[in-house]
């Protein structure tokens, strides 16, 4: 796997990888953050210049006077994956996370979110997904030309970069990957790696009874001067 690395001590300092805020307000929200951040990486593992981050400060410029934006999540298609103590922009072949999502806390006022849909549409984001965890509610832009367009039908919508599926007629958000299977929690992962694992130890153990059952047979037809294998 590449790994890659943007460690300066002078630039950290100038361009800090904390702002001081949580990374998240309360339990629903960091399930939410940690459901869609690690789905993705499952989906992506395997391709290398896919950079995946959560709560990452990511500075567009290198200007002390534009203030960065950490979204919840970060999608960065076309940059290696590794360790970064915040997203320098200029250091990242100026390729912008193409993917951001964000979700809402009690904490978020309706002029923070103002501002990041606006950092978000002036610095090249091409999807940004806003979800309410506490009212199921989804909202979603698309970059259409030069700005980010509300997305007014959200159901059934599959990411165009991203290739994963959003349900929401069943209540709570529901997320698909390309292949039709569901982001689950890491626990629900275990659950069914679990279940699978003793499906096939049951059908491990009902072919092993077969077999037996089979070479008792065997051995019964030659017992009477039969050969099992020319019976036809």
């Amino acid at each position: 796997m590449t790994t890659f690395s943007q460690s300066n001590p002078d630039l950290d300092l100038l361009y800090p990888s904390s702002d001081g805020k949580p990374m998240a307000e309360n339990t629903e929200q960091y399930r939410w953050i940690v459901i869609i951040k690690e789905n993705l990486e499952i989906l992506f593992a395997d391709v290398p210049d896919v950079f995946i981050a959560g709560d990452l400060l990511w500075y567009p410029v290198p200007s002390k006077i534009i203030s960065p934006v950490a979204p919840d999540v970060m999608v960065a298609i076309g940059r290696p994956k590794g360790r970064r103590s915040s997203y320098r922009q200029w250091q990242e072949e100026n390729i912008a996370p193409q993917v951001v999502f964000e979700i809402l806390s009690p904490g978020n006022t309706p002029s923070e979110m103002e501002r990041k849909l606006e950092f978000y549409d002036t610095y090249g984001v091409e999807e940004y997904y806003l979800y309410d965890p506490e009212n199921f509610q989804l909202d979603g832009w698309w970059r259409q030309e030069e700005h980010l367009t509300r997305l007014w039908q959200l159901n059934g919508w599959v990411s165009p970069r991203l290739g994963i599926r959003f349900e929401t007629s069943q209540g709570e958000l529901v997320i698909y990957y390309p292949d039709g299977r569901q982001f689950l929690t890491s626990i629900e992962m275990q659950q069914r790696l679990v279940q699978a694992e003793q499906r096939l130890e049951q059908e491990r153990q009902r072919a092993e009874v077969e077999r037996q059952r089979a070479d008792k047979m065997s051995e019964y037809l030659r017992s009477r001067g039969i050969d099992p294998d020319n019976l036809d």
